[in-house]
């Protein structure tokens, strides 16, 4: 199904899997409103990597745990008047082992929460009267794709307030693809580990490779994701290819899932 002309918004789009997931749908045609918080460098090399697929970009600085940041994010898309596409990729963490209990603040509760949780209410709010638009254009629903983690499946993860965040997206995910039906399809990707520097920042060189390591060693399928691969998986549910699904959380986690 044709894609060309149509308009996302990829929330944390200057690196690793929001980097990989515009890039593609550039590539399927769409026009694309890059949103970075803090590397505005990255977020610059991805939107030239976009328009060099022959894509309109626009790059937007909000951080999403802000309600009025992203209303601004989604007034970025305003001008081509219409949004077809959200994808909430924004995220963040704290790399606590689970049975360390005062390594966590009420703080950093919040803050993950607000970003991880929050903002992609906060957004897909602000993006409604866009979205519900195009599909009256269209006559086909608009979609969301929210990005959580087998963590908030399974409770693992890099912290237990990361799994509870991405716990919280998931019913969230159920809620809303009630709430915005029929014009609103709304679906949730739950990677497993990813390939990214994600983990070398939070664990240093060391214990990233550590981390890939030990979870090539297990899965069944004994491969460690990019974020490449998962990004073909966000593009499909982004796509009118996947016209007929919404409330879903598909998991892509190399069999992780399948361990005891």
């Amino acid at each position: 199904m044709p894609t060309k002309g149509l308009c996302a918004i990829v929330t944390g789009s200057a690196s690793g899997l929001g980097a990989a997931t515009a890039l593609l749908l550039a590539k399927a045609g769409m026009r694309i409103v890059v949103n970075y918080s803090n590397s505005k460098t990255e977020a610059e090399q991805t939107a030239d990597l976009c328009a060099k697929e022959g894509s309109e970009v626009v790059v937007v600085q909000g951080d999403v745990s802000r309600d009025e940041d992203c209303r601004k994010i989604v007034a970025a898309a305003a001008p081509w008047g219409r949004l077809d596409v959200l994808v909430n990729n924004a995220g963040t963490t704290k790399h606590v082992p689970h049975d360390q209990l005062d390594g966590l603040s009420a703080e950093d509760f919040q803050r993950i929460f607000a970003v991880n949780t929050i903002g992609p209410f906060q957004m897909i709010r602000a993006a409604r009267p866009l979205l519900e638009a195009a599909a009256k254009e269209t006559l086909r629903a608009s979609a969301v794709v929210n990005v959580s983690s087998v963590a908030g499946i399974s409770g693992g993860g890099s912290s237990v307030a990361y799994a509870a965040s991405k716990g919280a997206l998931n019913t969230m995910t159920l809620s809303l693809s009630r709430a915005l039906a029929p014009a609103i399809r709304v679906n949730t990707v739950c990677p497993g580990y990813i390939d990214t520097p994600w983990f070398t920042k939070g664990r240093g060189e060391a214990g990233a490779k550590q981390v890939r390591d030990t979870v090539v060693a297990r899965v069944p399928l004994r491969a460690a994701s990019s974020a490449e691969d998962i990004a073909q998986l966000v593009t499909f549910l982004a796509s009118p290819a996947s016209a007929h699904m919404t409330g879903e959380l598909v998991r892509m986690d190399a069999g992780m899932h399948l361990l005891g």
